[in-house]
């Protein structure tokens, strides 16, 4: 923005860099108190500009405000009560002068929650719970309940139930229309809470104004295997028999890809990206439900022996996980970063303590294949099927941009930051960064250039929680650095 670059750094830090010539104009590093629960990793995923300030969310829950010019904060305002589990890591969103912002944490039991904040002053407007049974705020007085008390969760498990927002949103002005995605419910062990766990593992769709649901779509109803439901929802418009439809796309960590009509949350399409799954058949595109296979449901525990282990794909990183895809309008297509790998996941007793981990499961993620874990896929709305694919060693793990130029950029743990033509899938460019990158690219014209630029530094949930490809990728260099390249007019 007007010459500058801001990027957020692990730990809560934010940097303004002089877009010319990469000299650090101002440095904000947030002062966490020692007792932070961030479920994966440090990270953080943007920031938000709006007229003079600088927005972004902090590991201990919190909203800043700074000066965009000195880096000076201009106001701080506490999202929830990091020792309860919650954190955020999402970029915030600016909507009509409000600030909207999701949180984390739905690994210690917190409640999903989308909100909306004045930009100038940082009061709340609304809030919108995400786990059915909680009640919703307006101006600062109860609005309305989030669905209805026990109509899909038992007793008072609506209480500790998940389904965080820490991706945070998309938003559709031509509907007027925020989308956000809701992680898993908690805990991981789906025998303690029957029904479907409504708002959790879902996309929904949230009236900017006031923060009520417009509709509701859920991937996973009901989710044993950590299928969080946060990946964002893309608008585009599907050309299809003649007719022009106003549609969203979403590649869910469950392994299928979503085409849903935006105005209604009406499901359109749904198929495969990945080559194995196991806990489903299918999407019955008539009910908008997936038929489960009940086999693949870890097992419930019994006393204090853990329940039968199954082995289920994807593994619960999922078939993508945060990393944002991309769409073009040039060729209809979008290109999603997915990822080949499975896991051993069993249930284990479990209740709810506050600001400790609720998951009751175990597991260990394996890859599917010797020669690859990571995929670039091309994939056609209109029929679902791969119009062409770049495999990759380690898991992708960054996000896609796609330019009017015809290419396709992502970058890769290995360090290498590729562009693709975006029509044959054929790789024209590559460069090595020194540290795998987990960052999404961004592209912007300056003095007539094209340029683009990411930010390349290994770290993030693979690390942590891979399991057996943990070790595989235990070797990538570890290190931060923004990378900014000129396209050549050519």
């Amino acid at each position: 923005h007007d010459g500058t670059i801001y990027v957020t750094g692990s730990y809560s830090r934010l940097y303004a860099v002089d877009v010319k010539t990469g000299q650090k104009k101002w440095q904000y590093d947030h002062r966490l108190p020692e007792g932070i629960m961030p479920c994966c990793d440090v990270v953080n995923r943007g920031a938000a500009i709006y007229k003079d300030k600088i927005y972004f969310a902090t590991l201990d829950a919190r909203l800043v405000a700074l000066n965009k010019d000195t880096g000076k904060v201009v106001w701080s305002k506490k999202l929830a009560d990091y020792q309860a589990g919650f954190s955020a890591t999402a970029a915030p969103l600016v909507v009509d002068g409000k600030i909207i912002t999701g949180n984390s944490g739905g690994e210690f039991g917190i409640i999903g929650m989308v909100e909306a904040r004045d930009a100038e002053t940082g009061e709340l407007i609304w809030q919108r719970p995400t786990v059915e049974g909680n009640m919703g705020t307006l101006n600062g007085k109860e609005s309305t309940m989030t669905g209805k008390l026990n109509a899909s969760w038992p007793g008072d498990m609506y209480k500790t139930g998940g389904g965080a927002t820490w991706l945070g949103g998309t938003y559709d002005p031509e509907t007027k229309t925020l989308f956000f995605g809701t992680g898993n419910p908690a805990p991981w062990n789906s025998h303690l809470r029957p029904g479907d766990n409504l708002y959790t593992s879902s996309t929904l769709a949230i009236d900017p104004s006031n923060g009520e649901i417009k509709w509701h779509y859920q991937t996973t109803p009901h989710d044993g295997w950590d299928f969080d439901g946060v990946n964002e929802l893309v608008s585009f418009d599907l050309k299809k028999d003649g007719q022009v439809i106003k549609a969203g796309a979403k590649a869910d960590r469950n392994g299928f890809f979503y085409v849903l009509d935006r105005t209604n949350g009406k499901l359109l399409n749904a198929s495969p990206f990945v080559t194995k799954i196991t806990w489903a058949k299918e999407i019955d595109l008539k009910t908008g439900r997936p038929v489960y296979i009940d086999d693949n449901r870890p097992g419930a525990p019994e006393a204090a022996e853990k329940g039968k282990s199954v082995f289920a794909a994807p593994a619960f990183l999922g078939a993508k996980n945060w990393m944002p895809m991309a769409y073009s309008p040039a060729t209809d297509l979008f290109y999603v970063p997915a990822n080949e790998w499975g896991m051993d996941i069993w249930n284990e007793p479990i209740t709810y303590k506050k600001g400790a981990a609720y998951l009751g499961a175990g597991f260990t993620i394996k890859p599917l294949y010797n020669d690859y874990i990571g995929a670039l896929r091309a994939i056609d709305p209109k029929t679902g099927k791969i119009v062409w694919e770049y495999k990759n060693p380690a898991p992708l793990w960054g996000g896609v941009l796609t330019t009017a130029g015809n290419l396709v950029f992502t970058g890769t743990p290995e360090g290498y930051l590729k562009a693709f033509d975006a029509k044959s899938g054929k790789e024209v460019w590559h460069f090595n960064t020194g540290s795998g990158v987990v960052g999404s690219p961004v592209t912007w014209e300056q003095d007539g250039e094209q340029y683009v630029a990411v930010v390349s530094g290994w770290g993030g949930a693979v690390p942590l929680w891979g399991g057996d490809v943990a070790k595989l990728v235990k070797d990538i260099n570890q290190g931060g650095s923004l990378w900014v390249f000129k396209l050549p007019k050519a």
